[in-house]
């Protein structure tokens, strides 16, 4: 039997942490023979609805989990973790400037960060998922001075899952046979959905859509799928949500697969000219736990264009937060 994995949820008893507990209990995430280790991270007004969770997965008796941590004390949420999920933020709410939003969970995940550093293994992986989620992820890298900003990342997996979906139903193709998507830039609406380089049961994706249908209305699709789903249900996503979590870690864990890439937002090295310190979405491939941006690929001029747009955004949440980051 393998050593179990320690996996912390901050967020646990939310939408998003609820769909995702069991998937990774149950072996989604890490795979069969993996046993885990949930440490489970609440704020104290949703401890009790923590505990149902906790209760929830004790009924399922899942093989796989070991056991399970119930807590509002981030030093026991994550201590000797080896991945965080860093899910739970504050939500904009009515009257909200976006400025105070991002200053509201840079204090959040400025103690997150600090604390991972202070409790977590020294090789842990860090997702984060609350948004501001690019932002929210630099500031936490930037609170573990003795962590390598390698090991934190920021979720742009459900936005590369969607622009998939839409391919598939758009070509009545399988979602199996799509390679090569990817997201640039911000989760947010500057992103950029990107099937340039993708391919479709082998084939380039611009053999099977036209140019006017990707910028006209799979962009613009992916960009305010997050609302649309929204007014449709009255609620935002949660387990389209959970399941690009399990993608981003299972992938980034055991490796993407051969001759295709994922798109995970990494801090900038400088590649393909983006400023680097700041957490923006490329086109990665992993193997054994560590991730490689993939290089040489041709930008025309409308995708250059929607980098640097951005870009630009990023840096001007970075401009906010910047008295809130350590100084070097």
């Amino acid at each position: 039997m393998k050593k179990p994995v320690k996996v912390t949820i901050t967020g646990a008893a939310g939408h998003i942490g609820y769909a995702l507990a069991f998937r990774v209990a149950s072996g989604e995430m890490f795979g069969p023979d993996q046993p885990v280790i949930l440490r489970l991270l609440e704020i104290p007004q949703a401890l009790s609805s923590l505990n149902g969770v906790g209760m929830e997965l004790e009924d399922c008796a899942l093989p796989l989990l070991h056991d399970i941590v119930l807590t509002d004390d981030p030093s026991i949420g994550f201590r000797e973790t080896d991945y965080a999920l860093l899910i739970g933020a504050k939500p904009r709410s009515k009257g909200m400037e976006r400025k105070d939003l991002i200053l509201e969970n840079a204090k959040i995940f400025a103690a997150q960060g600090r604390s991972i550093n202070d409790n977590a293994s020294g090789d842990v992986r860090v997702l984060v998922v609350g948004n501001p989620a690019n932002t929210n992820a630099l500031i936490a890298a930037s609170n573990a001075p003795d962590l390598a900003n390698r090991q934190f990342t920021a979720m742009t997996r459900l936005d590369h899952n969607r622009t998939m979906g839409q391919l598939a139903n758009k070509t009545n193709s399988l979602v199996a046979d799509i390679k090569r998507v990817n997201i640039w830039g911000n989760h947010s609406m500057t992103q950029y959905p990107d099937i340039s380089n993708c391919l479709i049961d082998g084939k380039p994706a611009y053999d099977l859509v036209t140019r006017d249908w990707v910028i006209d209305h799979m962009i613009p699709r992916i960009q305010r799928r997050g609302a649309e789903i929204i007014e449709a249900r009255g609620l935002s996503s949660a387990a389209s949500a959970a399941d690009a979590v399990v993608d981003h870690v299972h992938d980034w864990a055991l490796g993407t697969s051969e001759n295709d890439w994922v798109s995970m937002s990494v801090m900038s090295d400088g590649s393909y000219g983006v400023s680097e310190g700041v957490v923006f979405s490329f086109p990665v491939t992993c193997k054994e736990g560590e991730y490689e941006i993939v290089q040489g690929l041709d930008l025309d001029e409308l995708s250059q264009s929607r980098l640097k747009t951005s870009e630009k955004e990023l840096l001007e949440e970075r401009a906010i937060i910047q008295e809130l980051l350590p100084k070097g």
